[in-house]
């Protein structure tokens, strides 16, 4: 895993990645963190997102696909369902479901440049050292890097 410190919306938008990786619920909701801002951005992403069943837990482990082209740029925002809800105290995040996401993220966009925040790790209270384990074991080969969030 690579660490670089950014913002990844405008790296994206660069040129720098792929494919962009960031955490969503069941709910069809990206009201929080940097789903908001890649709603805002990204309309497609929340678009396909709302395509997917509203509440389904079976969408935890998979993720929708939103094709982004700006101006000469072509990557994709990958929305993986990584928790159930957003609600209540305690983790949020499903360990399991990023184990199950990113096995198929590799699957399907091996020798890609991915990236991704702290997936599960800030509004869902997950253990950063423990997704970054799982997220390093899936994506073992590949170019994938961690975004930490700083505003340029």
């Amino acid at each position: 895993m690579k660490i670089i410190d950014g913002d990844l919306i405008q790296l994206a938008l660069a040129g720098s990645f792929d494919v962009i990786v960031h955490g969503c619920n069941c709910f069809c909701e990206m009201d929080g963190g940097i789903a908001k801002l890649i709603k805002a951005q990204f309309p497609e992403a929340f678009a396909s997102d709302r395509a997917t069943a509203y509440g389904a837990k079976e969408k935890l482990g998979t993720f929708s696909v939103a094709e982004i082209t700006r101006n000469k740029c072509n990557f994709r925002v990958i929305n993986a369902y990584t928790q159930f809800h957003w609600r209540g105290t305690g983790v949020l995040v499903d360990y399991d479901a990023i184990n199950t996401v990113f096995a198929c993220i590799k699957k399907q966009y091996t020798n890609r440049r991915i990236a991704y925040p702290k997936i599960g790790a800030g509004l869902a209270r997950g253990d950063w050292d423990k997704i970054a384990a799982i997220i390093n074991r899936q994506l073992q080969g590949e170019d994938h890097t961690l975004v930490n969030y700083m505003p340029q």
